[in-house]
């Protein structure tokens, strides 16, 4: 069992729907859907039908920006309930912070304000597992909840999480078999140098998962949040992604654990668009409709290139008949044979967090460009509650004036 830590660094942004800050402060923070193409695209599809599973830390389905989104779930921590909505482990907000860049649905059903998944009409399974509590084996967690997934009608499986490792265990073969045998995309973080992680770790590393990296808001490969290597599949916004934390609140955060689920939803979006599409040809779908950012071919801080929805939904892709990103099976007929048994336990699974946590304060209302607006408005209401005060204000009746006889 190795360490095995969410790929997330976290900032507070503390505003809360019970603040007096306006949730739409919280949408216009979502510079990605536009960038790389999901309002658009939502012409065509919004993951409508589609069930992802978030194997994380739980998620808190009451936050405004959740409520509807889960349809079910479970624990395989032992720590949790059954439904997979009670927050376990340390870093227990994760999950919910994935969920809603996933599939969040906006604040109270408003739609313009709030966080707003990439695949804001998708059906989330919450498949709650704790990191960071001594004596929990994460990588049997892992397993079992890849299989309760596929059981449950999980087409996509969202794994914002690195094993620190480029090797995983055996019990890992059988469950990601079982999930590609079924039809079933995985998608995985490739990890942050900043939380230390080195290298592309499993399960990212594993063939036929997409690997998702980072880039920056210049589009160049993030250089804390992500990593390099030969076995990325796409790259997404890796930095300052606003997203729902439990208790109603949002926080910004950097890392490939907010990249992932924004590539899950976009899987979502072409299984919603593609009913009939296998699974192989959903992730080659996502690859070959990627930009290619000043490099052709492959890239190993980019993969084969930055996302792009609408491409991935409308452009002409010719069908495969492999999973592009390689073959689990064959690896395992060629590698596993020849690995000993692992017999020496591992370490106390831990998470890595952000060290400090940057509070970002509301701002007020008069700090935005329209504060003369805003105050000509409230002069202007001065002046009319004046008016109507003395034009309808009641007035005393003098007596008649007598008149001389």
């Amino acid at each position: 069992m190795r360490k095995i830590v969410t790929a997330a660094i976290v900032a507070l942004l503390s505003i809360s729907l019970s603040q007096s800050a306006s949730a739409d402060s919280i949408r216009d923070r979502q510079y990605w859907l536009e960038q790389f193409g999901f309002t658009s695209a939502w012409d065509s599809s919004q993951g409508e039908g589609v069930k992802v599973a978030v194997i994380d830390t739980g998620i808190d389905a009451t936050h405004p920006s959740l409520r509807g989104s889960v349809v079910g779930g479970t624990d395989v921590s032992g720590l949790g309930t059954s439904d997979g909505l009670t927050l376990v482990g340390t870093s227990n907000y994760h999950g919910t912070m994935v969920a809603s860049i996933l599939a969040g649905r906006g604040a109270f059903e408003d739609e313009n304000s709030g966080v707003i998944g990439t695949a804001p009409k998708a059906h989330l399974l919450s498949v709650s597992m704790a990191f960071g509590v001594p004596g929990l084996d994460t990588d049997s967690q892992i397993a079992e909840g890849i299989i309760w997934a596929v059981d449950n009608g999980a087409t996509v499986i969202n794994l914002s999480l690195t094993r620190n490792s480029v090797s995983w265990p055996k019990s890992w073969d059988e469950a990601f078999l079982y999930a590609f045998e079924n039809d079933v995309v995985i998608v995985a973080a490739v990890g942050n140098l900043a939380d230390g992680t080195e290298q592309v770790s499993a399960p990212a590393s594993i063939p036929g998962v997409i690997a998702v990296a980072g880039v920056d808001g210049e589009l160049n490969p993030s250089a804390l949040s992500s990593v390099k290597g030969f076995t990325i599949g796409v790259t997404a916004p890796s930095e300052d992604l606003v997203a729902a934390y439990p208790g109603g609140e949002y926080r910004l955060w950097s890392g490939t654990s907010a990249a992932a689920p924004i590539v899950s939803g976009l899987v979502a979006m072409i299984r919603s668009m593609y009913p009939e599409m296998n699974a192989v040809n959903v992730v080659n779908r996502v690859i070959q409709s990627a930009r290619k950012v000043g490099f052709e071919g492959y890239s190993n801080g980019y993969g084969y290139g930055i996302i792009d929805a609408e491409k991935a939904l409308l452009a002409e892709i010719p069908e495969v008949s492999e999973n592009p990103l390689g073959s689990l099976s064959k690896w395992i007929e060629l590698y596993r044979p020849s690995e000993p048994e692992e017999t020496i336990p591992g370490e106390i699974v831990t998470p890595i967090t952000a060290p400090e946590l940057e509070l970002i304060q509301p701002e007020p209302w008069y700090a935005n460009g329209n504060v003369w607006l805003s105050v000509a408005g409230y002069a202007g209401l001065g002046l009319l509650a004046i008016f109507l005060y003395f034009a309808f204000r009641p007035r005393s009746q003098s007596p008649a004036p007598s008149k001389r006889k």
